[in-house]
């Protein structure tokens, strides 16, 4: 008897953010949380089973920290199983990425390169082999995010209670985190950014690996 065993080909990351990313603990997120993250996992694999674009827009109020952090980590997880899914990510009032945040991303393995000033663009490629994310903070209507037939992923709890309505979306989930603003001028303030950019990237990249 012929035994065929199936080998699973992943995408290939950065070597840095490879090295990142089995770091990552599935069995830490607890089954509280995965029934959170069922809605997320059941919207992505419906779409992806009626043959149907999957987008899905993270909202956070500023889109500063955890909304950047999340699309980040969802595209990068999506390429990771081969997933075709475009994330994006949004607020209810433009500021910037925050600085904390990026060179968390940094750290985390992504290469990053910054272009302008003002409420700056950062290119961030977590692959040589696709364009790289294109970070800014905007509004969750912006140009550049799809404009219907979305899954509004509400990343905080204020954005998820004052925005009960959000235009095109034909789904809306809450995956709320904590804000590691609160420890912003601490001396634990990279450890916290961190912390958080890693419990997110977690649990997308076990989304994700739900997927089938």
């Amino acid at each position: 008897m012929l035994l065929i065993i199936k080998i699973e080909t992943m995408n290939t990351l950065l070597s840095p953010l490879e090295n990142f990313r089995r770091q990552l603990d599935f069995s830490l997120v607890s089954e509280e949380r995965k029934t959170v993250l069922t809605e997320l996992i059941n919207y992505i694999q419906q779409q992806r089973n009626a043959a149907k674009e999957i987008h899905l827009n993270f909202i956070c109020t500023h889109n500063s920290r955890r909304s950047q952090f999340s699309q980040i980590w969802a595209q990068t997880a999506a390429f990771y199983y081969g997933i075709n899914a475009q994330c994006y990510s949004g607020g209810v009032e433009v500021t910037t990425f925050n600085e904390r945040a990026v060179e968390s991303v940094k750290r985390s393995g992504f290469k990053v390169e910054k272009s302008g000033d003002d409420n700056p663009k950062y290119s961030i490629w977590f692959s040589n082999d696709v364009a790289p994310i294109i970070a800014f903070s905007k509004l969750y209507d912006d140009s550049s995010s799809a404009k219907n037939n979305f899954a509004a992923v509400m990343t905080c709890s204020h954005a998820d209670e004052n925005c009960p309505y959000i235009p095109g979306a034909d789904k809306r989930i809450p995956v709320r985190y904590n804000d590691p603003k609160e420890f912003d001028g601490t001396p634990i303030e990279s450890e916290k950014y961190d912390e958080r950019s890693k419990e997110i990237a977690t649990e997308m990249f076990y989304i994700f690996s739900q997927i089938k």
